[in-house]
C-alpha cells in the first residue's frame, strides 16, 4: 500500500510525514523540491500475540509506504498540480490513495502564505488543482478519440466508442467541479480507464492539522468539515502534527503519560493506518509457524487463492486448499493442533472469502 501525502505549502504535510515515519524530512520550506519516502511497519497487536504463541525466528509486520511530495506552486502565482515535474506527478498517479494534509492551526511563528488560516479554502484549492489535472487528461483524450472517428477495424472502433462514451460522462462532471470518484463508474468502466490513473478517482483521507489548543475541539472541527465535504471514498480526520512529533521523540512511558495528559487515546500513526485500511477496503490475514509470523494485506472480499497469491505465485498456481482458523480461536486454544482437535481449524477451497484476522496455512502442489 502506497499513500501519497499532499498539501499546500505551509500545511505541515512534511511534519505529518515525519510523525508517521519517524523520519527527519526538512520542514518549513514551503514546498521544497525533495520527494520523501518512508516505509512504516503496521502495528498490530494480533501479530504480537501470535509471535508470543509460536516463538518464531522472526516477526514480519505488514508495511505502508508514505510518499511526501512537494507542494504545488502557490495558487496566487498561477501554479497548479500540472506544474509539478513529470516524475512527481507520476508518483502521485501511482499512489493507492491520497493523504491530503490541510492546515487548521494558527501560529504567528509560522505565517500562512495567504495571511490567514482557512481550512475549507485550502482544501478546495488543492482539490481544484488535482481536478484540473484530470480534466486536462480527459479533454485531450476525448479530442483524440473524436478525431479518430470511424478509422480502424470494427473491434477498434467499438473499443474507442465505449471509451469515448465513458469519458464524455466524466467531462461534464469534472467541468462542474466533481471528482471522478463521485461519478459512480461501474467496475468494468473503471477497469477500462485504469491506465489514466485519475488523481480525483483515488480515495482520499483528509487530515486536518490542528494546534494543541484545539485538541479538545477535535471532533467538532472534523465534523464541521466532514459535513461540507461529502464525496465518495473520502474520510476526514484530524491530528496535531506538532504534538504527535513531540510524542514520537519521547520514551514509551513518558509518551503514554503525555498522551493521557492531552486526552489522546491512541497515536496518530495507528489511527491514520486504520483509516487508510478502511478507506481502501483492506484487511489483514496471518501466517504463523516456527520460522516466522507474518501479516499480509489483501482486499476485503479476496478469496483463499488470492491470499495464496499474495504469499507467492506458486502457492496460487498449485493451490489445493487452505487450513483456516480465526485469530481469536487460535489464541484461545493455544496451538494449531488444539484448534484442529476442537474443530475450529477448517479446510477451505479456492473461493473461500478470507476474513480479517484469519490465520491461514496454504496447502499446494507444484
Amino acid at each position: 500500500m502506497q499513500i501519497a501525502i499532499v498539501g499546500l505549502a505551509g500545511s505541515g504535510k512534511s511534519t505529518v510525514f515525519n510523525t508517521l515515519t519517524r523520519g527527519h524530512a526538512q520542514t518549513g520550506g514551503y514546498g521544497g523540491a525533495v520527494v520523501n519516502v518512508g516505509v512504516v511497519k503496521v502495528p498490530d497487536e494480533r501479530l504480537t500475540r501470535l509471535t508470543e504463541l509460536f516463538h518464531p525466528k522472526r516477526e514480519v509486520p505488514a508495511d505502508v509506504t508514505y510518499v511526501d511530495l512537494p507542494a504545488p506552486p502557490h495558487a496566487e502565482a498561477g501554479g497548479s498540480a500540472n506544474d509539478m515535474p513529470a516524475d512527481q506527478l507520476a508518483r502521485l498517479r501511482t499512489a493507492d490513495a491520497l493523504l491530503h494534509v490541510v492546515r487548521a492551526f494558527d501560529d504567528p511563528a509560522v505565517p500562512h502564505p495567504d495571511g490567514s488560516v482557512d481550512a475549507w479554502r485550502d482544501l478546495e484549492r488543492l482539490d481544484l488543482e488535482l481536478l484540473l489535472a484530470d480534466l486536462a487528461v480527459v479533454e485531450r483524450r476525448v479530442e483524440r478519440l473524436r478525431l479518430q472517428g470511424h478509422h480502424g477495424t470494427a473491434a477498434e472502433r467499438e473499443a474507442n466508442d465505449r471509451e469515448l462514451a465513458i469519458l464524455e460522462r466524466l467531462l461534464p462532471a469534472l467541468q462542474a467541479g466533481a471528482p471522478v470518484r463521485d461519478v459512480g463508474l461501474a467496475e468494468d468502466e473503471a477497469r477500462l480507464l485504469r491506465g489514466f490513473r485519475f488523481l480525483t478517482e483515488k480515495p482520499v483521507l483528509v487530515l486536518l492539522n490542528i494546534g494543541e489548543a484545539d485538541l479538545p475541539r477535535e471532533r467538532e472541527i472534523v465534523g464541521a468539515i466532514a459535513e461540507r465535504y461529502r464525496h465518495r471514498d473520502t474520510l476526514v480526520d484530524a491530528l496535531s502534527a506538532k504534538v504527535e512529533m513531540e510524542i514520537g521523540e519521547l520514551e514509551p512511558d513518558d509518551a503514554a503519560i503525555f498522551m493521557r495528559e492531552l486526552g489522546l487515546r491512541e497515536s496518530s500513526l495507528d489511527r491514520v493506518i486504520r483509516l487508510s485500511y478502511r478507506l481502501l477496503g483492506l484487511i489483514s490475514f496471518f501466517t504463523a509457524g516456527p520460522d516466522e509470523t507474518r501479516a499480509w494485506t489483501i482486499r476485503d472480499g479476496a478469496t483463499a487463492v488470492d491470499a495464496a497469491a499474495a504469499i507467492h505465485s506458486d502457492l496460487a498456481r498449485g493451490f489445493i486448499r487452505a487450513e483456516v482458523v480465526t485469530f481469536e480461536d487460535l489464541v484461545r486454544l493455544g496451538s494449531m493442533a488444539e484448534a484442529r482437535k476442537a474443530g475450529r481449524l477448517r479446510s477451505e477451497g479456492r473461493t473461500y472469502r478470507v476474513r480479517d484476522g484469519d490465520v491461514i496455512e496454504i496447502l499446494f502442489n507444484v
